[in-house]
């Protein structure tokens, strides 16, 4: 039985979420044949970029920058949520609801918090946002970084920062398992529309073993109906790195706009 890497970490939690994608990647790899290498001690890039990987899901900036050409890309989910649907979602930008401010505008000067840098629902989104309000390639008083979106979450909630980015899947999630997490806050804005995360396997991988990872996926979905209720998900669609270029060019707007970096 061949071995490789296969995680699905982009939507970790709430738990009902955790345990639907390990029961659907079981049942994927029971197709395949394949069993699970231990990726404990790998970060994020060295599980993306390892020969050894078979299937994981990645970030579209992070594919679109770092990984680019580097691994191949499987497909897109296709989510039947709140806010994500036809594989493509967007960020909810969140402030305390007991926050008087109403627009975007209103929250210049504020706090703001990012998951991490290199997001592209909580930093990319966001900046292109911004940008045509952002004066001297500034908007914000300060900005954090969380480390993850449940997290940035509570930043919110406990008054740590005023506003973030939060991607729609992810705040679908956690309204539905875990709702007492944004009860507290509400929606100021929305982001542009964006490819939802892209499904990956390793570079080496052929057009057939692709091909054959997105049949077994969706097969996989098809098996489970109490996975594909509880991820809202029923379809994983065909994709590829041109999918993603949006990305880049919501980048350049706001570089152009002299909102490089967000601040």
């Amino acid at each position: 039985m061949t071995q490789h890497h296969a995680e699905l970490l982009m939507y970790p939690a709430p738990e009902p979420v955790r345990v639907a994608n390990e029961q659907w990647l079981t049942r994927i790899l029971e197709h395949l044949g394949h069993s699970r290498l231990d990726a404990t001690n790998l970060t994020l890039p060295e599980l993306w970029l390892s020969p050894d990987l078979l299937l994981t899901q990645t970030c579209g900036y992070p594919l679109m920058t770092a990984l680019r050409g580097r691994v191949r890309v499987i497909g897109r989910p296709r989510y039947q949520l709140p806010d994500a649907s036809a594989g493509q979602h967007c960020s909810l930008i969140l402030g305390r609801a007991d926050d008087p401010r109403d627009t975007l505008a209103e929250f210049c000067h504020s706090r703001g918090v990012i998951n991490s840098e290199d997001s592209n629902s909580g930093m990319n989104l966001l900046r292109q946002r911004l940008a045509p309000l952002q004066r001297n390639g500034r908007f914000f008083a300060s900005v954090g970084i969380s480390g993850g979106h449940r997290e940035s979450l509570r930043w919110l909630r406990e008054n740590l920062a005023d506003l973030a980015a939060i991607d729609s899947v992810t705040f679908a999630y956690i309204a539905r398992h875990a709702p007492e997490e944004v009860s507290s806050l509400r929606v100021v804005a929305r982001s542009a529309l964006s490819p939802t995360l892209p499904f990956i396997t390793a570079a080496g991988a052929s057009d057939e073993q692709v091909e054959r990872l997105l049949q077994v996926m969706n097969r996989a979905l098809n098996e489970l109906p109490d996975v594909m209720q509880t991820l809202g998900l029923p379809e994983i669609l065909p994709a590829s790195e041109d999918a993603y270029q949006i990305l880049l060019d919501y980048q350049r707007e706001a570089v152009d706009r002299g909102y490089s970096n967000l601040r």
